[in-house]
């Protein structure tokens, strides 16, 4: 898909990732080692399993990054974004490793700000292989504006 401009858009639009990415321990692994982040539960099998998920999970923050790249496979902002702005993000469920995520996104809300931008909002969900939502919230995105 080309990507859209700020008046391409219409409340109630509703995208999809065209392909839905598998979570790996590599991908665990990895994004520990950029962040920081190396609670055990994602890393130590014995310690996750006596976890209320009985396994390892992905960082919830993880699963929050490939919603982003997910976002930019649709490829409707990719030439057109300015800014990622905000947004509020609710954890639901785990991520296990092995995982296939999707991504749904429906525009709800679309502000004009100055000539050559706008905000567009998108209400968003990540869902896993079962259709259970594993996370999701709404987004804020700066979007260009047709040229002139």
């Amino acid at each position: 898909m080309k990507s859209l401009y700020f008046e391409d858009f219409a409340i109630g639009q509703v995208f999809t990732s065209p392909r839905p990415r598998i979570v790996t321990e590599e991908m665990i692994e990895k994004y520990g080692q950029v962040s920081g982040d190396m609670n055990p539960l994602h890393f130590d099998k014995d310690f996750a399993k006596k976890s209320p998920f009985g396994q390892k999970i992905a960082h919830g923050l993880l699963g929050l990054s490939v919603a982003s790249g997910l976002l930019h496979d649709t490829g409707i902002i990719r030439e057109t974004i300015i800014a990622f702005t905000g947004g509020e993000w609710k954890f639901k469920k785990p991520i296990f490793i092995g995982d296939s995520v999707s991504l749904k996104m429906e525009v709800s809300k679309l502000r004009r700000v100055g000539q050559g931008q706008g905000f567009v909002l998108l209400n968003a969900e990540l869902s896993n292989q079962r259709g259970d939502i594993v996370q999701g919230g709404v987004w804020s995105l700066m979007v260009r504006s047709k040229p002139q």
